[in-house]
């Protein structure tokens, strides 16, 4: 439960039912990651209708289903049908539960790309192809933090085609998207709408947000599943809607690929996402201090923590980053994102305004300490 605007709101991650969005943004260059993993290349043509990008987008949208083992509870034992003197007995009762969501082909080895709440504690993974056909799936990484994980089908793979991904940072306010999917389990539909904003930061939803807000409708079972622009590239995976009734009322949100991108690679690299981690407290830079430190905008480091990597490049309570690796940063969330993005043991260039001053830090990142992702509840 969110309150938003004084309204009574809830953050519903789209897991019920279905096939996945798929939507797509552009990305330039042609190249091929290990595995098969498509980029723009062959990216349909700016006159192509939108039948023609629902039809090529649509076999790359998978179903994913999963069976998980809960615990029934203490009251799940009849006494007049279980033997008290059994070892199991007064024991919770182990149950199965399933879930529905989406996910997207990556790469043409059978590689999926889905959300973390999609899959987690899963005892079983099952994905069904646009043609019909139904494939076990391992978990090869997950993300928490991010609501991000990656699959890999198991045994063999036949003829599969991965969406190719464009640069989310090039969508535009009001670009048109489509979502495809399966909401509420009616079958596969797909729905229009446009970029209604991006950048979306200190939602709630997870612990590094970065969405893309959109109007197109999603719904739950939608999770997931993929954001297309009209070239049929992919620009954002879909996590969660904001609503007071569980169900779609325009505003949907997508993680962008410029966020999900570098994620999966780790994850299908390394199993798990090693952040960056810089070791300060940041802060909002706001008017008065702006004006108190002579600079006009950036992000103010609050406090630095001892023997962390900030300490050791020399940075100091007071400083103002205004970049990160030549990309200007005007929010504390975008900085979090840019630091944790470049990932444990690599170097990131910081110009910073000290005493009216500019000057360049670089700095060793070491790994984020470990924390508890946080967790909505699904409603």
């Amino acid at each position: 439960m969110k309150r938003h605007k004084n309204v009574r709101a809830r953050l519903n991650h789209a897991l019920v039912a279905g096939v996945g969005a798929a939507i797509v943004a552009a990305v330039i260059g042609a190249t091929t990651h290990p595995g098969g993993q498509a980029d723009a290349q062959a990216a349909l043509p700016a006159s192509a209708q939108i039948s023609d990008v629902a039809e090529s987008v649509v076999e790359s949208v998978v179903n994913v289903s999963t069976t998980q083992i809960t615990d029934g509870g203490p009251f799940v034992v009849d006494p007049f049908f279980t033997d008290p003197s059994s070892p199991s007995y007064g024991a919770p009762d182990p149950r199965k539960s399933q879930s529905l969501g989406s996910g997207v082909i990556v790469t043409e080895d059978g590689k999926i790309l889905t959300n973390a709440h999609v899959v987690q504690n899963a005892a079983e993974i099952r994905v069904t192809l646009h043609d019909g056909s139904d494939q076990e799936a391992k978990l090869i990484g997950i993300d928490p933090r991010s609501d991000l994980a990656v699959l890999r089908l198991v045994g063999t793979v036949g003829k599969l085609k991965p969406l190719r991904f464009a640069d989310s940072s090039k969508l535009r306010l009001g670009e048109v998207v489509l979502a495809v999917g399966n909401p509420f389990g009616v079958g596969q539909a797909v729905t229009m709408g446009i970029v209604s904003a991006t950048g979306r930061g200190a939602v709630g939803i997870v612990d590094y947000e970065d969405f893309i807000q959109t109007d197109a409708a999603i719904n739950p079972g939608n999770s997931g599943g993929a954001l297309v622009n009209l070239r049929g590239e992919l620009v954002g995976i879909n996590t969660a809607i904001l609503s007071r009734t569980g169900g779609y009322q325009g505003i949907g949100f997508a993680i962008p690929t410029a966020m999900a991108r570098p994620i999966m690679d780790m994850l299908i690299k390394d199993g798990k996402m090693s952040r960056g981690w810089l070791g300060v407290t940041l802060a909002p830079l706001d008017a008065k201090a702006a004006t108190r430190l002579g600079v006009a905008r950036g992000v103010l480091v609050a406090e630095v923590g001892d023997r962390t990597p900030a300490a050791r490049a020399g940075l100091v309570a007071g400083d103002v980053i205004t970049a990160v690796d030549g990309v200007e940063v005007r929010e504390v969330g975008k900085l979090r994102n840019a630091v944790a993005i470049k990932g444990a043991g690599k170097a990131a260039t910081f110009e910073v305004s000290r005493d009216g001053k500019q000057r360049t830090v670089k700095v060793t990142l070491a790994a984020l300490p470990e924390a508890a992702p946080r967790r909505v509840r699904v409603r």
